[in-house]
C-alpha cells in the first residue's frame, strides 16, 4: 500500500508541475517576447540556479563522487531537456506569436512516443495492455481536446514549417530527458537531479549565447521582464522542477509522460481564463476523458507499479 501511495503522490506531483508549466505557456512566458529567445532561456536557468546555492550548496560535493556515466546522463538532461528542449519550444512559440497553438500542441503530444520508447529500450520498463489502453484514450482525448472535430490548421503563414519543426525537436528533446532523468534518479535525490540540470544548461546557455555571437544585453530587460523572471524562477521554473523530480522518482517514465498531458489542458483552461479564449463542448469532454485516463494509468497496479528485472 505505501508503494501505491508513493506512485499516487509522485503522479499528482507530475500532473501539478505540468499545469504550473501551462500557466507559464499563457500568462508569464509571453511577457518576455521582446528578447532574444537565447538570453530567455539563459535566465531562466541561470536565476533559479544561483538562488538553490542558498540551500543546496552542498550539492557540489558530487562533482567529486560522479562517475563518467553520471556526467554524461546530467549533460544530456541538460542538453535536452533544458537548452534544446527549452529552446526550441519558446521558439516555436515565439514565431507564431502565442497566438496558434495547433501545431505545437499537436507535435508536443509525440512526447509519450520518444518517452515510452526510450523507456523501453534504456530502461527495460515494460507496458502491459491495461497501459496502453489508457495511454491512447489519453492521447485521442487530448487530440480532441486541442482541436475538436476539426483539422489541424497549418495556415499560419510561411512561419508555421519552421514552428513545427521547433516543436517536434521539442517534443523529441524532452521526452528524451525524461528517460534520461529516470536514470538518474535511480542514484541520486531529486534535490542533486534538479540542481545539477540548472547548472549545467546555465552553462550550455552561455556558451551558446557566445558562440551565437549574441551580447548579454541585460539592458533590453525592462523591469517587468525581470519581475516575471523571478516569478519563473521561484514558481513555474525550479519550483515545478523539483517536484517533476520528486514524482519522477516515484513513478515510471511511461506513466510520467502521461501525466505530463496535464500541462495541454491547463493550457486551454488557463487561455480560457486569461485570455477570454472559449473552449467547445467538445474539447470540455475531451478534457474530461483525458483527466479520466490519467487517473486510471494511476489504479492500474500492473502497469505502474511493476519494475523490469
Amino acid at each position: 500500500m505505501s508503494n501505491r501511495r508513493n506512485v499516487i503522490i509522485g503522479a499528482i506531483s507530475i500532473s501539478f508541475a505540468a499545469t504550473m508549466w501551462g500557466l507559464d505557456g499563457v500568462v508569464l512566458t509571453p511577457r518576455l517576447y521582446n528578447l532574444d529567445v537565447g538570453l530567455v532561456v539563459f535566465i531562466l536557468h541561470a536565476l533559479p540556479f544561483l538562488v538553490m546555492h542558498s540551500f543546496l550548496f552542498k550539492e557540489y560535493s558530487h562533482l567529486k563522487t560522479f562517475t563518467r556515466k553520471d556526467y554524461l546522463v546530467i549533460i544530456l538532461i541538460a542538453l535536452f531537456g533544458g537548452a534544446i528542449g527549452t529552446l526550441s519550444i519558446v521558439k516555436a512559440l515565439f514565431l507564431i506569436n502565442f497566438k496558434e497553438l495547433s501545431v505545437v500542441v499537436l507535435l508536443q503530444k509525440l512526447q509519450p512516443v520518444f518517452a515510452i520508447l526510450l523507456a523501453a529500450i534504456l530502461l527495460k520498463e515494460r507496458v502491459n495492455k491495461y497501459f496502453m489502453i489508457w495511454a491512447s484514450i489519453a492521447l485521442i482525448g487530448g487530440y480532441f481536446l486541442t482541436f475538436g472535430f476539426e483539422k489541424p490548421d497549418f495556415s499560419t503563414g510561411s512561419k508555421t514549417a519552421v514552428s513545427a519543426l521547433f516543436a517536434l525537436l521539442a517534443a523529441f528533446s524532452f521526452g528524451s530527458s525524461t528517460v534520461f532523468s529516470k536514470m538518474i534518479l535511480q542514484k541520486y535525490t531529486f534535490k542533486t537531479a534538479t540542481f545539477y540540470r540548472y547548472g549545467f544548461t546555465s552553462l550550455i546557455m552561455l556558451i551558446y549565447i557566445l558562440i551565437a555571437g549574441n551580447s548579454i544585453a541585460y539592458d533590453r530587460i525592462t523591469p517587468t521582464n525581470w519581475l516575471i523572471f523571478f516569478i519563473i524562477a521561484i514558481t513555474t521554473g525550479s519550483g515545478a522542477i523539483f517536484l517533476y523530480y520528486y514524482g519522477l522518482n516515484h513513478v515510471k517514465a511511461t506513466l510520467a509522460v502521461m501525466c505530463e498531458l496535464f500541462f495541454p489542458i491547463s493550457t486551454i483552461i488557463f487561455d480560457y481564463a486569461f485570455n477570454g479564449s472559449r473552449l467547445s463542448a467538445v474539447q470540455w469532454v475531451s478534457a474530461g476523458l483525458m483527466v479520466f485516463a490519467i487517473v486510471n494509468l494511476n489504479r492500474s497496479a500492473q502497469g505502474i507499479e511493476k519494475t523490469s528485472s
